[in-house]
């Protein structure tokens, strides 16, 4: 299996770094749809929400440490976080991603 969001983990795709720990890699989205736009993904391949179980939910929660921690940094108050799950939603690599977006207004209904 090739998963393009293991392969940055791994460090054989590089990456706009925003942060890293041992469960957990953060980066700068390549196409990105806001002023601020990063991902935070466990560097466990776990292949989308739909697939979160007790033996792996405290990463997921680990991960939303990670997003109050480095929205706190960058000085952002106001943001959206979003999780896409299947290819109907819109996710496009199949490996967990929150999506975190701010500097401009986020409309409601999205998509």
């Amino acid at each position: 299996m090739s998963c393009l969001f293991c392969s940055i983990v791994n460090g054989d795709i590089p990456s706009n770094k925003v942060y890293e720990d041992e469960l957990v890699y953060a980066f700068y989205d390549i196409d990105p749809q806001a002023p601020v736009h990063f991902l935070v993904i466990p560097k466990e391949h776990i292949p989308s929400a739909g697939a979160v179980t007790p033996e792996n939910s405290a990463v997921v929660a680990h991960c939303f440490e990670v997003i109050a921690q480095v929205t706190k940094e960058l000085g952002i108050t106001d943001f959206r976080v979003v999780s896409n799950c299947g290819l109907q939603a819109g996710q496009s690599v199949p490996h967990l991603h929150f999506h975190v977006l701010a500097g401009r207004d986020m409309t409601w209904p999205p998509g």
